[in-house]
């Protein structure tokens, strides 16, 4: 196998993954190539949080299956599906040859070697060790602190996929961030199931290992200029992180904090050992210490047991809260956790319905929040070309979408200032400002004539 694509699902946490098996293959001498059809071994990392993703792997491992009858195509599948049984039948259904799970992802040489079917699906330490070299030509990276999960969440296949929380020590983040700086990158994203519990695996506190608040002093000692974290769980959300983003400039004031539900009776359901009222009291920390802060979450929509009162419960949550953005599930049934094996769904009809009323209350919310940035200069990380090449795309440091013409001296990625002259309720649009505060001349449209006018060097 000398030619290798890896096609990936699911969260930020499998792009840190997939970058790092990347990077394992090219130093086994293994070309990365741009498609199914110019690779020799094609490894799917997938996602088991939701049944879709699920089923766009079984139907794609389908595909891959009928090339390697036609021209012995080498098929791997690696990531959370791969750690089920689930994924394991679904392995020998559709002829795959080698099975990596989360925490045997560094066993991808000896998969190599073996030539032939290899399962590794056991949960190791030395991923931790591991350093990967950083992304080349990239702004922004992905920063693993943790793997797994020590809450049960009864919808939550995570746990078992990714085994218990295990916190990464610090030295080792650091000398990742270290090689990151030096690659370019002016962002970084620290990862993890539940950032907030950095540092208290298994409940208890880890010697020799700071809290999460700690660190992200550390990290932003650093000199990187952008720092972001994702995913917190309201359980072990403390007041002291809060401080550090207040007190730490590289700290974007960006706060993903699921909530799943806004019924107290469907978050014991849940099992999410918290309260709407606790959950509130995280809000008003944030909004007390952080009053610019954008929040964002993530919801759950018909879980087992939900009435109506409870959905509403949900609505009026999202209006006290206010939030600047959501991701709005619809509940799916995973095999292998608690809801699935001991509560009734409920009917499709039932929660389609409940989701598209939340998404109108969402749309209104996005709508009305990002207006009030019409005519403020925002500092925007723009990451590349947008689908039309005579535009940017990228984002604030509160995580809000945003596109730019591109202008004469701003043509390219960088950290540029943009005027936001129009919004929708999921997009901001703009003009590049320059050093002097005025717009600068657009780009007509990017030809190399154009390029030629424009300065290489973007604005800090």
């Amino acid at each position: 196998m000398t030619k290798a694509h890896i096609i990936t699902y699911g969260c930020q946490m499998n792009e840190y993954d997939t970058h790092l098996v990347e990077s394992q293959l090219v130093s086994l001498g293994v070309d990365m190539v741009d498609s199914v059809d110019a690779a020799d071994f094609v490894l799917v990392n997938t996602c088991a949080v939701r049944g879709k993703p699920v089923e766009k792997v079984r139907t794609l491992l389908g595909e891959l299956r009928k090339l390697k009858h036609a021209r012995g195509l080498v098929i791997g599948v690696m990531g959370c599906l791969a750690q089920l049984e689930e994924g394991q039948q679904m392995a020998r259904k559709f002829e795959v040859d080698v099975l990596l799970g989360p925490g045997s992802l560094l066993d991808i040489g000896a998969a190599l070697e073996n030539n032939g079917r290899f399962w590794g699906l056991q949960f190791k330490d030395d991923l931790h060790d591991h350093v990967p070299p950083p992304p080349q030509g990239k702004l922004q990276a992905h920063l693993t602190i943790m793997r797994g999960c020590d809450h049960h969440c009864t919808y939550c296949i995570v746990p078992t996929t990714r085994g218990p929380q295990v916190s990464r020590p610090a030295d080792g983040i650091l000398r990742e961030l270290d090689t990151l700086l030096a690659a370019g990158v002016r962002e970084v994203t620290l990862l993890g199931q539940n950032v907030n519990a950095y540092g208290f695996d298994g409940g208890r506190r880890v010697p020799g290992i700071p809290t999460f608040a700690e660190l992200l002093r550390m990290v932003g000692a650093s000199g990187v200029e952008r720092i972001k974290f994702t995913t917190s769980h309201p359980m072990n959300f403390t007041e002291d992180v809060v401080l550090a983003m207040r007190d730490t400039p590289a700290v974007c004031d960006f706060i993903h904090l699921p909530v799943q539900s806004g019924s107290s009776r469907v978050l014991r359901r849940m099992a999410r050992e918290y309260t709407r009222e606790r959950y509130l009291e995280h809000v008003e920390t944030i909004k007390r210490h952080l009053p610019n802060a954008v929040l964002s979450t993530d919801i759950i929509v018909g879980f087992p047991g939900e009435t109506e009162e409870d959905f509403q419960e949900t609505l009026s949550l999202y209006d006290e809260v206010g939030y600047d953005h959501a991701y709005m599930f619809i509940y799916s049934a995973r095999p292998g956790t608690p809801s699935y094996h001991h509560f009734e769904d409920l009917p499709r009809e039932v929660k389609t319905e409940r989701l598209g009323r939340l998404i109108e209350k969402q749309k209104a919310w996005a709508l009305r929040k990002n207006a009030a940035y019409v005519g403020r200069d925002l500092q925007v990380l723009l990451r590349g070309d947008a689908h039309d090449a005579a535009f940017l795309e990228g984002h604030t440091r509160g995580n809000h979408p945003v596109v730019v013409s591109k202008a004469v001296g701003a043509d390219r990625p960088g950290i540029y200032t943009a005027r936001i002259e129009h919004v929708t309720p999921h997009m901001m649009y703009g003009r590049l400002v320059g050093a002097d505060g005025e717009l600068l001349p657009e780009l007509p449209r990017f030809t190399p004539e154009a390029a030629a006018l424009a300065n290489p060097l973007p604005m800090a």
